[in-house]
């Protein structure tokens, strides 16, 4: 099993727009998993190439798009593109109410066609991310697939302004690699982006704590080390979530490139550990899933590559918003 997955997340930053109406007329092996848990929605909120819940092993960075080393280690961007090898993300609903709505989308060929054969990898065809491009709202939806390829999921997005979907995905076949794509989303209504939360070592969700550790670095591979911990003590019986103790996304901030990672070796906690290379300087909002008690979790930090993995700010950040429905 490979000890780690870069992250490859590097694009161009994207200018936001300010004060505007918005849309208006715009360390851990994988294991067996048990009985699903209660986690409709990550609210809050690649694969590495390991070995899988059913013992299969993955194509080395996972089978993304994107997720491979260019020229000088460079990694290249992840779900940037609404097109890319050959497939392309179609959404039926691009700028959905602000609250509750439904989600309709499909995964089209190059010949137009609405794919309807896929690759389980974790425990999923598919895996759909959306988050609002301030990275204050973030949500892992679990998708219905239809006979005829159509997507569908509920979501609940509770402010305006514009947000990223991303399907992360693996096209059924011989040789076929994954496919990380993104498209841009816009709630109408009136559009007022909050700043991006401080980093911080600590994170609090559900009564739970966890401690970032490690370096991430632009250019150069590091640990970054996560302590789930309870009441003052230690939690070494992490249940697993879609196949493994822990799940890592990493959106970088400006231009939302994606990349979603597995853990190290391990055991089921307290420490959840995650080689990571930041493709440049900058900031990256980290959402870590874990699963206890029969419930999943998020825990979200902000990081600045070429420091602590967590900044200099030491002060504990609670989760607020980041629930799971």
């Amino acid at each position: 099993m490979n000890t780690g997955v870069k992250i490859t997340a590097f694009a161009a930053a994207l200018a936001a727009t300010f004060g505007t109406a918005y849309g208006v007329g715009a360390g851990v092996g994988p294991v067996d998993e048990p009985a699903k848990a209660t986690h409709g929605e990550h609210v809050a909120a690649g694969k590495s190439g390991g070995a899988q819940a059913d013992g299969t092993k993955g194509d080395g960075a996972g089978g993304h798009a994107g997720h491979e080393e260019g020229a000088a280690n460079a990694p290249a961007a992840g779900g940037l593109q609404v097109s890319e090898g050959g497939y392309t993300l179609a959404m039926e609903t691009p700028k959905p109410d602000r609250g509750k709505s439904v989600l309709r989308f499909s995964i089209k060929d190059a010949g137009g066609e609405k794919v309807t054969a896929y690759t389980t990898e974790y425990g999923k065809e598919l895996h759909f991310i959306v988050a609002s491009r301030d990275l204050t709202v973030y949500r892992h939806l679990h998708p219905v697939r239809a006979a005829d390829g159509t997507w569908s999921t509920p979501v609940d997005l509770p402010a305006a302004g514009g947000y990223k979907a991303f399907a992360d995905f693996k096209p059924a076949g011989k040789n076929t690699k994954g496919v990380t794509l993104g498209v841009d989303l816009s709630v109408p209504g009136a559009y007022a982006p909050q700043p991006l939360p401080a980093a911080t070592r600590t994170a609090t969700v559900d009564g739970y704590q966890v401690a970032l550790g490690g370096t991430l670095a632009p250019g150069r591979a590091g640990e970054l080390k996560l302590t789930v911990s309870k009441n003052g003590e230690p939690v070494d019986d992490l249940e697993p979530y879609l196949g493994a103790y822990g799940h890592l996304v990493a959106l970088r901030d400006g231009d939302l490139a994606y990349l979603h990672v597995h853990p190290n070796e391990g055991g089921p906690g307290p420490d959840v550990s995650f080689t990571a290379t930041a493709p440049s300087a900058g900031a990256y909002r980290l959402f870590l899933d874990f699963q206890h008690g029969g419930k999943v979790r998020t825990a979200v930090f902000t990081v600045y590559a070429g420091q602590a993995a967590a900044g200099a700010d030491e002060a504990s950040h609670d989760a607020g918003g980041h629930t799971h429905g």
